[in-house]
């Protein structure tokens, strides 16, 4: 699989999202969990993107376990901070789940919203713990919309302390949108941005103010959600279609329709497209996809091998 480069580090194109791996909606067993990862590994991919809030840990500890086999300069890994996983042995002991946040886990910690130096360092610590790894490629400040004045001043100088002691290789922020992403690459150090859904086939919202400031500043981004929660991950858009894990309003469904009919003109699928468009930008660094079977990473490796020529990419409205 192609590499582009982040920092003095070589990602894959397509990047592992590991949501699925802390039981996202549902459980993933660790037959299922295993095998995704390991298919992906065989797939080429050699990017791998988790987090703490990922199922109350579930994520990184799954990820570290089916990893720590692995040569580590083979590897990019990413997590997230923001979130601190506070033990709750009472709720554990009365066998409550952790549902609120959409993950399928025992309730044996909560999260704590903290992007103070001491709960950035914590969680940092916690992270490796459970990755079983003495060193973190890529850090990203973890949804602070809310919580910008402390993220974006303690939470992110705690992980610049932490990128020149060498226990951080990259350091960034990852949010649903692109404005305050624009800001952080604007006013602060940083190496790389993740924009979730907002640069995609359908949504290009991030690509004036975002990806404008990133090429200045020379800072790499990494797409997610280039779904749109799943609106756009099948060849014929159902309607009941989601997006942004809702209900697809109807203008939502006809846009998508409208492409997915326009693919399909020229011999390429939905999936195919959404997955490789935020790479035909230069300083798009990966693609990352969550994915909870070996089916999905297989299907997903299809869709980003798939040919999709420039007069395909003009009758849908991109510039290739």
């Amino acid at each position: 699989m192609r590499t582009r480069q982040l920092r003095g580090l070589n990602v894959t194109e397509i990047g592992f999202g590991a949501a699925q791996l802390g039981n996202l909606f549902r459980p993933t067993t660790d037959e299922e969990a295993k095998e995704a990862v390991d298919t992906a590994w065989k797939s080429g991919i050699r990017y791998f993107d988790t987090a703490p809030h990922y199922g109350l840990g579930l994520s990184e500890q799954r990820l570290g376990e089916y990893l720590r086999s692995r040569p580590r300069d083979q590897f990019v890994i990413s997590t997230k901070v923001g979130r601190r996983l506070v033990p709750t042995p009472e709720r554990a002991a009365a066998g409550d789940f952790d549902l609120e946040d959409g993950f399928a886990v025992p309730a044996t910690h909560r999260r704590e919203w903290d992007f103070s130096r001491d709960g950035v360092l914590r969680s940092i610590e916690s992270s490796l713990s459970r990755l079983h790894m003495d060193r973190l490629d890529i850090v990203y400040l973890h949804d602070p919309d809310d919580h910008w004045d402390s993220a974006s001043t303690t939470g992110l100088d705690a992980l610049i302390e932490l990128r020149d002691q060498g226990v951080v290789g990259a350091v960034g922020a990852g949010m649903n949108q692109a404005p305050m992403l624009a800001r952080l690459v604007r006013e602060r150090d940083v190496d790389v941005v993740m924009v979730a859904g907002r640069y995609t086939l359908l949504d290009r919202s991030a690509e004036d103010e975002l990806l404008a400031a990133a090429v200045e500043r020379g800072v790499a981004v990494v797409a997610a959600g280039v779904y749109n929660s799943g609106l756009l991950s099948q060849p014929q858009v159902p309607a009941d279609a989601t997006y942004d894990y809702q209900q697809a309003p109807s203008e939502i469904l006809r846009r998508a329709r409208a492409l997915a009919a326009a693919c399909s003109e020229v011999g390429v699928t939905l999936p195919q497209a959404a997955v490789q468009f935020p790479l035909l930008q230069p300083n798009v660094a990966s693609v990352v996809v969550g994915m909870r079977t070996a089916e999905q990473v297989e299907g997903t490796v299809t869709y980003y091998d798939s040919t999709i020529s420039p007069e395909a990419w003009r009758h849908l409205g991109v510039t290739s």
